[in-house]
């Protein structure tokens, strides 16, 4: 009885030892900061991306930074604060220009055109420039004043 005992305490240890060894280990994730010049519908599917949970699920921790002026991109992404900076050529240009000898280059072109769009309170059925003569528009970043037309 007492051999019966041993050997089923024996076993038991085993699996447990054996069955703590094969449980999944937790996955360290890289943290990566990604400074965006501005939300922009353009970059839809990277926010997709961000809430489905697909930068994790590749051992990425993305926190995302908006910083409102490519001035302040290239700021966080010079001094160390972010180690991505999505915005156009022309901070890389200036800074290049200025003769800096760590400078950053561009990489990637993620849309053609700026990413403006004329939106309406109220639906307006088939749309003319010339419906906007006498109207007010507003600019689409902070601190740019309204247009008139």
């Amino acid at each position: 009885m007492k051999k019966r005992l041993i050997a089923l305490l024996t076993i038991i240890t085993m699996l447990i030892l054996c069955l703590s060894a094969c449980s999944p280990k937790e996955k360290t994730l890289t943290k990566i900061t990604l400074n965006e010049v501005a939300h922009s519908i353009f970059y839809a599917p990277q926010y997709v991306a961000i809430e489905l949970g697909y930068f994790k699920e590749e051992g990425i921790d993305l926190e995302l930074v908006t910083g409102y002026g490519a001035d302040k991109t290239m700021a966080a992404v010079l001094s160390g604060d972010a180690q991505i900076g999505f915005m156009g050529s022309e901070s890389s240009i200036y800074i290049y220009n200025e003769g800096a000898k760590d400078y950053v280059v561009n990489f990637a072109q993620l849309t053609q055109r700026a990413g403006n769009f004329l939106v309406s309170r109220e639906p307006t059925d088939d749309f003319n420039w010339t419906n906007l003569i006498g109207t007010k528009v507003l600019g689409g970043r902070k601190g740019d004043s309204h247009c008139n037309m």
